[in-house]
């Protein structure tokens, strides 16, 4: 996935991030790609994934009760 510039890009933190600066994951919308970076370290490279890839993990999450939620296959949700 090369060659995709994210100088612009309109990133977005985690409604879990807070002030104090723990550990934070920044998404850029409207892109057709979704670059992943570290909100505390923006100037490393991002990781970038396929939309769909993206959708489905976020949705193995998300969704109550889903047998994918690998947080609920570990009975921590």
């Amino acid at each position: 996935m090369r060659g995709i510039d994210l100088k612009a890009a309109r990133w977005r933190r985690s409604s879990y991030s807070n002030s104090e600066g723990g550990q934070c994951v920044e998404v850029a919308a409207d892109l057709p790609v979704v670059p992943v970076r570290d909100s505390k370290k923006p100037d490393i490279p991002a990781l970038v994934f396929p939309a769909p890839a993206w959708t489905s993990f976020v949705a193995a999450f998300v969704t109550p009760g889903s047998d994918r939620n690998p947080v609920r296959k570990r009975g921590l949700g």
